[in-house]
């Protein structure tokens, strides 16, 4: 099944006007948009200023030959992606393979023949237009190979990313020091039965976005949103000796933010935040929907320090105090049950010495 002939924007560079008359001439018979240059100089001009699928060129020109065109356009990135047909009155060897070893695709003798002129073109801009399909699909495929790694990285940790897309089949490594902290808004769940679903949202995701590009400053890892909670971990999955002040800093200028905002009914956003810290197990779990998550004795307590502390307030365990009690302020709040655990000595963060 014959196809239809590609219709191209093409230049005509001849220093003879007869020539580029009749070239012109029949180009636009066929259906082709012409151009014309008279000279090297103003054919290179044009080439930079539009777009054109092949060029038709002449060698013998004043100022600028052929080749001196061909050689330009092989330096440059743009230029040398367009098909070249040089169409000349010298007809020894040593031009043809001169002008092929500079770009040329063909080369055509003077006086030429209308048919087989056409027939060349036609096969160059087909060639060019599958080659600039093939293009378009790469760049494609670029884009969504970007928004994939983009996604793959909202998910998980960038270190872990890059293992899982080496090929990893199970991620699950044991640190032996890591910070975590959890901070809830308070009464939200009250609230949220009393709101919008679009309220609701809406208050969640903007207090969130600050939280995340706070944990981003600080070089730290968000672990996940479960309803008004958010989870962040320091020391992991890249270890890192001061986890603990940098948690406890974060968790401080939380605080400080979320006092900024109001609910839709005009009430303040208070949190209550809670840390731990102490080893803990990492990984990702699942196959689908999969997250990176921690586990072990320190997520727990850290999760009690949250759930048993105070609105305002960031509630943290002796083995916080103990290594941030000279650089951080503190206020001894006495004992709690822990589940498991029994009663434990915590302490709330006020701020920095």
């Amino acid at each position: 099944m014959a196809t239809t002939p590609v219709k191209g924007s093409i230049l005509v560079v001849d220093d003879t006007e007869d020539i580029r008359v009749l070239l012109k001439a029949n180009l636009e018979f066929f259906g082709h948009t012409v151009a014309e240059a008279k000279n090297g100089r103003q054919a290179l001009e044009m080439m930079r200023s539009q777009p054109f699928d092949l060029i038709l060129l002449d060698i013998m020109m004043p100022g600028m030959n052929g080749y001196a065109v061909l050689e330009n356009m092989k330096t440059d990135f743009v230029l040398q992606r367009i098909p070249v047909i040089v169409i000349s009155a010298i007809h020894d060897l040593d031009s043809v393979v001169r002008c092929i070893e500079l770009g040329a695709v063909d080369y055509l003798p003077k006086p030429f023949k209308t048919t087989l002129l056409r027939a060349r073109i036609d096969t160059l801009l087909e060639q060019k237009r599958l080659r600039d399909q093939e293009q378009e699909y790469l760049i494609m495929i670029e884009e969504e190979r970007a928004k994939a790694e983009q996604l793959l990285l909202n998910i998980l940790p960038a270190p872990i990313a890059e293992r899982l897309k080496a090929g990893e089949k199970i991620i699950a490594d044991s640190f032996p020091e890591a910070t975590v902290m959890f901070a809830d808004v308070v009464d939200f769940t009250a609230y949220a039965s009393n709101a919008s679903a679009s309220d609701v949202v809406s208050t969640l995701n903007n207090i969130f976005i600050v939280f995340d590009e706070l944990v981003e400053r600080h070089g730290l890892e968000k672990i996940k949103t479960t309803g008004d909670s958010y989870m962040v971990v320091g020391g992991l999955p890249l270890p890192r000796p001061d986890h603990v002040e940098a948690v406890a800093e974060l968790a401080l200028e939380m605080q400080a933010e979320a006092v900024k905002f109001r609910r839709f009914d005009g009430s303040p956003v208070r949190i209550r935040a809670g840390m731990h810290c102490g080893p803990v197990v990492a990984g990702v779990i699942g196959k689908k929907k999969f997250i990176y998550d921690l586990w072990g004795d320190t997520v727990n307590i850290a999760s009690r320090m949250e759930a048993l502390g105070l609105a305002d307030h960031i509630q943290v365990s002796s083995a916080v105090y103990e290594r941030l009690r000279d650089r951080f302020e503190f206020k001894e709040r006495g004992t709690i049950e822990v589940k498991g655990k029994g009663e434990m000595q915590t302490y709330l963060l006020l701020g920095k010495k």
